[in-house]
């Protein structure tokens, strides 16, 4: 009994290793060649499987050798090139100029008490203008610093600037729940809209400007200059008809309203340029209905 034992263990043992070199795709019966110094016979195509895997380890060993010379070669290159910096750095360079902004001005809100006024559509839409309208800012070299405000803690809108805009927490920018009338001085406030009679001409750090937290659907004829005038601000619009021409198009439409980051967009081109053509050609595309003089045929 307990020879027959031992038969079946070794039997089983050969099966398992059959098994094991079937899976591997490796006939256990088939014709070998001696290899040199008594070692096992090996099948031709074991031998072929493992020159085709040492051809794999040698490309892949070619490969990160040529990706470490590349790093290398552009570390190199980026060490000889005036204003090239790492990520690290840019982005230091990024928060500095942002709490400088915050210091010195211009300071740019958002007011958003008119919120409630819009669909949801229109409130994801807004959601993702100030994404937009953020991002362009911190690329700035000149940025503003970034407000919202009566940015309200559970409304339509808080919910969408979270669900809709990854890593907001962490936005470098000012939010509150309280109106721009209770953070700053009356007169140092210029509410931006295009149905004002005063054309803006030039940008004060010293001044804090306003934008209405409006989308381009919302059909709310003079609202925002309306609310400017019921608080006794100061307004003004972009100075769009002073450069621009209007442009025939199958539609005769024409329109000075824009999306608050492509507002933002002129602000901050002319702040970093003091050139209003180049500012509005950044931020007022065709289908406005408006065109730089020069791009008339």
């Amino acid at each position: 009994m307990e020879g027959g034992g031992e038969t079946a263990v070794r039997c089983g043992e050969v099966d398992s290793a059959c098994e094991a070199l079937h899976l591997l795709q490796i006939d256990p019966s088939g014709s070998a060649e001696p290899r040199t110094g008594g070692a096992a016979p090996c099948s031709r195509n074991v031998l072929r499987k493992q020159k085709h895997w040492e051809k794999v380890i040698m490309a892949k060993k070619r490969k990160r050798t040529q990706e470490r010379e590349r790093r290398k070669a552009q570390q190199a290159e980026g060490r000889g090139t005036a204003g090239h910096h790492s990520k690290r750095v840019l982005k230091a360079i990024m928060k500095e100029r942002l709490l400088e902004a915050r210091e010195s001005g211009p300071w740019l809100c958002v007011d958003l008490s008119m919120a409630d006024r819009m669909t949801k559509k229109e409130t994801s839409r807004l959601a993702a203008q100030i994404r937009r309208l953020y991002g362009a800012n911190r690329r700035a070299e000149k940025p503003f610093w970034l407000c919202l405000t009566e940015f309200v803690v559970g409304s339509l809108i808080y919910e969408e600037c979270f669900r809709m805009n990854d890593g907001f927490s962490n936005y470098l920018m000012g939010t509150t729940q309280e109106s721009y009338l209770d953070l700053f001085p009356l007169d140092t406030v210029v509410y931006l809209t295009p149905d004002s009679e005063n054309v803006l001409e030039d940008i004060d750090p010293k001044k804090v400007y306003i934008l209405g937290g409006l989308v381009d659907e919302s059909i709310h004829k003079k609202l925002t200059l309306q609310r400017a005038r019921d608080q006794s601000l100061q307004t003004a619009r972009l100075p769009i008809r002073e450069y621009m021409v209007k442009t025939i198009n199958t539609k005769n439409y024409h329109s000075e309203t824009l999306a608050i980051n492509q507002v933002f967009d002129v602000l901050s081109t002319y702040y970093e340029t003091r050139s209003w053509p180049a500012a509005l050609k950044a931020g007022v595309s065709s289908g406005k209905g408006y065109v730089l003089p020069d791009a008339v045929n």
